[in-house]
């Protein structure tokens, strides 16, 4: 995938939802209870990372962000002997965990996309990850952060694709396209990662001109944070996934696992449940009457990242 040649499957793992105890996913309660302890979610992380080792998945996503997950995924790197290449890995810099392991904090991320984080934070990756470390992204790059034209940042980002590692950046927000195709502009990034899901599709001819200049595609929150599953779905793509006998989250990816850009799709699963209910959408077929039937589920971009903002943190 991509110019670095990343070797990947069509579903990958993230583990936003898995390395920290709040995250903005709906129903968190629901899946995880009220043991959020760090032994807790290390060993649903394990579980799920097994889960998603033995279907076959080859592409795990993580970020210094969230939480303890790139902490839990060495651990089971050491434990079940993963070997450096078997497994490809992305990490990301740019945001810190700052929610001391609280489901109530007053914040649990903050921002930073200076080259003094970019060396800070990739250094403690590699303590943990090492040689598995196949990928490193800036975290949701924006136009407006200034990060793309920061020299100190992408002359770091240069020398450590010298090294062998691939480069890549994730976006979010209603300017998403604007950002995509600056980095373009670069020549500089192996791969991008952003949201494209049936409530928010303006990124597509932005992701389309990504693939065209050899960018690799990560697809984030194909499900909107889970507003796309059974919990949430808007009565469209319930009747639709009834009519095709599958379930409306497993009906949200295929959807992006149908775009001709698309590299790598991710699950955001923090149940084995929830990751093999994703991984029904490799069997679901999807045509141009889909296409038409979901087409009015699409946001306006600016309402779309508002009523996210608005997703508590649980």
């Amino acid at each position: 995938m991509g110019r670095a040649r990343l070797r990947v499957t069509p579903v990958g793992l993230g583990l936003a939802a898995l390395g920290r105890p709040a995250y903005i996913n709906l129903g968190r309660e629901e899946d995880l209870g009220h043991d959020r302890s760090v032994a807790a979610m290390r060993a649903r992380t394990w579980e799920v990372l097994d889960a998603a080792w033995e279907a076959g998945v080859r592409y795990v996503d993580t970020a210094r962000s969230y939480g303890r997950a790139e902490e839990f995924l060495a651990g089971w790197l050491r434990e079940r002997r993963i070997p450096p290449g078997a497994l490809t890995i992305g990490s990301k810099w740019g945001y810190a965990y700052v929610g001391g392991w609280r489901t109530d904090a007053e914040r649990h991320e903050e921002k930073e996309l200076s080259a003094a984080r970019l060396h800070r934070q990739l250094g403690e990756t590699r303590a943990l990850l090492g040689d598995h470390l196949s990928l490193y992204q800036i975290h949701s790059a924006t136009v407006d952060s200034g990060v793309l034209d920061d020299a100190a940042v992408l002359d770091g980002l240069r020398a450590l694709r010298e090294e062998g590692v691939a480069i890549g950046f994730s976006t979010s927000g209603p300017r998403q396209a604007d950002t995509i195709d600056k980095a373009i502009e670069t020549g500089l990034f192996d791969t991008v990662q952003a949201t494209w899901n049936l409530l928010e599709r303006s990124a597509e001819p932005a992701l389309a001109r990504a693939h065209e200049a050899g960018l690799g595609v990560i697809v984030k929150e194909g499900v909107a944070n889970g507003r796309l599953t059974a919990r949430a779905a808007p009565a469209e793509l319930r009747a639709a996934a009834r009519e095709r006998r599958t379930t409306p989250d497993a009906l949200a990816l295929a959807a992006a696992l149908a775009r001709p850009w698309a590299g790598v799709v991710l699950s955001g699963a923090a149940t084995t449940g929830q990751f093999h209910a994703n991984l029904a959408a490799t069997r679901v077929t999807w045509d141009d009457d889909l296409d038409v039937t979901l087409a009015g589920l699409v946001q306006a971009p600016e309402d779309y990242w508002a009523a996210r903002a608005a997703l508590p943190w649980s």
